[in-house]
């Protein structure tokens, strides 16, 4: 059993920063990516950025410039810095973990969503 646990989410003015935060917990191995989507009302899911062992980062061309994500293997976090956010970034974020779990099965693995509210 493997459970991912988000935070940071909130509402924000235009221009600003949030920083969020996910922890995969439970019979891990290795994870071998981590991530974030979302989802805006009325949307399909979407990503946001990731991050691959072996590979690194990959961004949704809609944040490039704007938001970094990062991850600390020894805390099996991953986190995403949102900066000079704007209303179209208003969505559910979502993180998402592929991992290999101790007796050898990959799953992946979804958080329950926080949500990011940009508005003035």
């Amino acid at each position: 059993q493997v459970q991912l646990g988000e935070s940071g989410g909130g509402l924000v003015q235009p221009g600003g920063s949030l920083r969020l935060s996910c922890v995969a917990s439970g019979s891990i191995f290795s994870i071998n990516a981590m991530g974030w989507y979302r989802q805006a009302p009325g949307k399909e899911r979407e990503l946001v950025a990731a991050i691959t062992s072996g590979i690194g980062p990959n961004y949704a061309d809609s944040v490039k410039g704007r938001f970094t994500i990062s991850r600390d293997n020894a805390q099996n976090t991953v986190y995403l810095q949102m900066n000079s956010l704007k209303p179209e970034d208003t969505a559910v974020y979502y993180c998402n973990a592929r991992v290999v779990t101790v007796i050898n099965r990959f799953l992946e693995v979804w958080g329950q969503g926080t949500l990011v509210t940009v508005s003035s």
